[in-house]
């Protein structure tokens, strides 16, 4: 039996941080939970809002600035997280897909291989692979 309770944060090194933030606050509508004067990484809650988590660690998805001498990102199959996936709820799946799409993302469908879900894909501006996904 393990001790592991959930996921608590992904941590992605991103090239701008101004340009992640805006996809993942902006576009995919997360939270800062940052302080404002905190230098360098933005955690962004990705789980259960404020007052609804199951415990003091919030689900995140933490954006820190590539150091300079850091080697490129890979691309594509090569990149060394293949995607993260975050829950929306089933009746704002075909909307937020729309909402997406019409923000100029192209939009990837895909079959999971035994969980009853439907998930659409798009890339952040590092490309990374977003996944969201519902119950059917």
């Amino acid at each position: 039996m393990t001790a592991i309770r959930g996921l608590a944060e992904i941590v992605l090194l991103v090239e701008n941080v101004d340009r992640s933030l805006a996809f993942y606050r902006d576009e995919l509508g997360l939270a800062v939970i940052s302080p404002p004067d905190l230098k360098g990484p933005v955690f962004l809650q990705a789980g259960p809002q404020a007052g609804q988590q199951a415990g003091p660690v919030p689900q995140q998805i933490v954006l820190v600035p590539r150091p300079p001498n850091a080697p490129p990102a890979a691309q594509g199959l090569a990149r060394n997280v293949h995607h993260i996936g975050l829950e929306i709820a089933r009746e704002d799946y075909a909307a937020e897909e729309a909402r997406l799409r019409a923000l100029g993302h192209e939009i990837r469908h895909g079959e999971h291989p035994f969980l009853q879900v439907q998930a659409f894909y798009l890339d952040d501006p590092d490309g990374n692979e977003i996944e969201l996904v519902c119950g059917k």
